[in-house]
């Protein structure tokens, strides 16, 4: 009888270890099972490279929110993209949204420049401002020939 009682209490140590690693989990990736409080926003962009479904959205370096959606619009061929922010935070309507990297190696986010206006955007609306992703790789190609274009 002893042994059943301790086989049971060690499952249940696991069971609890596997759901506070499945909640801390979910809060660091930013999967929480509700997202109360959380306004959406679209952007369209030349270029969403190295952005994705889940890219953290940062204002400030602060993660504010994340890429919800992504499709590429068949008529103007860009990204178009939606994104969440946090309810309590207010988007001037002159707001920019730029995908930026971390880093030469880091991965890519989409940073939100807030504007000077007095007046706010609606929950669902388009920031027009938009800034695509620089690529690497075109840079190094012209500096290597000599700011040509290529």
């Amino acid at each position: 009888m002893s042994e059943n009682v301790t086989e049971i209490a060690t499952g249940a140590g696991v069971l609890a270890i596997a759901a506070g690693f499945l909640f801390y989990l979910s809060q660091v990736g930013g999967f929480g099972l509700a997202q109360s409080g959380m306004d959406t926003y679209s952007a369209s962009f030349r270029s969403a490279e190295g952005v994705g479904v889940g890219t953290d959205v940062r204002l400030a370096g602060v993660k504010v929110g994340s890429v919800l959606d992504m499709k590429l619009d068949p008529q103007t061929f860009r990204a178009n993209t939606v994104f969440s922010v946090q309810g309590d935070v207010a988007l001037p309507d002159d707001t920019a949204v730029v995908i930026a990297s971390e880093g030469l190696l880091g991965g890519s986010f989409m940073e939100i420049l807030p504007g000077g206006s007095v007046f706010n955007l609606e929950p669902g609306s388009e920031i027009e401002d938009t800034q695509s992703s620089v690529s690497v790789v075109q840079l190094l190609l012209k500096f290597v020939s000599g700011g040509e274009d290529t």
